[in-house]
């Protein structure tokens, strides 16, 4: 017997000997009234074994034959396995006559290895390593964004990333991420860092083509031209996740100039205060983590913190490259773990 069934023979049993009322043992039981009085007339008459489940040991209404599963997969293989279960449910309803459910049919296929639920189908993209040398490779990519909130038109800011030693080379507003924009900054670029060996770039119509019919101009863009007279060759990913670089350098987040400005003249009294060693760092540490909620001051250290940050990575050339050796020994040892693992 179950526990439930075990609690109620225990119930039912004080009730018949006048232990407990009627009231108390349906509040006990989660019944009725009516239901109590019921069980203890089948707890009289049958004793105990009345009052288990009258469906225990006996086969579900609602099972179906294990050779009907055996027939419906060998469907599946012969004439639908590269058919989801959804869509594999309708076609043997309509031309096999074979009526299960889709939930059941996915259960079914998952169990015999024909289909893989989602959570199963994540893919991986396997790490790019660093180019070795700088100019190498420059990662180029535009976004669309408020970018003076209030104060001005939508813009798109385009970026020229490094890819060797993430060093941000070009940052330019523009109205729009279009051919003429990116010639404008691609001059700047020239005039200042001089040609690199490749562009990395997104699939976006100004460095690809995007219809495989066109002919005219040997299958590149305007842009894809220029850099071909130049020497310079055009590459372009796959996936955002191969422009990692350049996309968390445009998706970094906008720094908070309002909060700064609010709290300037805390943040000039903190300063003074700890220059003149009245209070050390890690005293106004503890005491904005003493707050129940983040305080306005450490919400505009951080965005001031975040601009000295930014400025130190790009004027500081000797840090950059120190990382750029530490990064790709780190990737390199990465790959060399995953070759060993995967075995190749």
């Amino acid at each position: 017997m179950s526990e439930r069934e075990l609690q109620r023979i225990e119930v039912l049993s004080r009730v018949a000997d006048r232990r407990m009322t009627t009231i108390a043992a349906a509040h006990v039981l989660g019944l009725t009234r009516r239901q109590v009085q019921r069980l203890l007339r089948t707890l009289q008459v049958d004793g105990a074994s009345g009052l288990r489940h009258k469906a225990r040991g006996r086969r579900s209404n609602h099972q179906i034959i294990d050779g009907i599963r055996d027939f419906t997969l060998s469907l599946v293989r012969e004439h639908y396995l590269e058919f989801g279960p959804t869509l594999a449910a309708e076609k043997l309803a309509e031309d096999h006559g074979v009526t299960v459910s889709r939930e059941r049919l996915r259960k079914w296929m998952a169990e015999a290895g024909i289909w893989l639920p989602r959570k199963h189908r994540r893919t991986f993209h396997q790490p790019r390593l660093r180019r070795e040398a700088y100019g190498e490779l420059v990662q180029i990519d535009g976004s669309d964004h408020r970018w003076f909130e209030e104060r001005g038109d939508p813009c798109t800011l385009l970026v020229f990333i490094d890819d060797a030693t993430s060093a941000l080379q070009q940052l330019r507003f523009v109205k729009s991420e279009s051919t003429f924009s990116y010639f404008e900054a691609l001059e700047l670029y020239l005039k200042t860092h001089g040609c690199p060996v490749a562009f990395y770039s997104d699939k976006h119509t100004v460095f690809r083509v995007a219809k495989a019919e066109a002919r005219a101009g040997r299958g590149m863009t305007q842009f894809g031209r220029a850099l071909s007279e130049l020497n310079i060759e055009i590459l372009c990913a796959n996936s955002s996740q191969a422009k990692g670089r350049v996309e968390r350098g445009l998706v970094g987040g906008k720094i908070r100039e309002a909060t700064i400005v609010q709290n300037w003249p805390d943040i000039l009294r903190s300063a003074a205060t700890m220059a003149a060693g009245t209070m050390p760092p890690s005293q106004l540490l503890r005491k904005f983590a003493s707050y129940p909620r983040q305080h306005d001051l450490a919400l505009a250290l951080r965005e001031v913190g975040r601009i000295e940050r930014t400025l130190f990575i790009i004027l500081d050339i000797d840090m950059q490259r120190r990382a750029r050796i530490g990064l790709n020994k780190g990737e390199a040892h990465h790959a060399l773990k995953n070759a060993l693992r995967i075995g190749r």
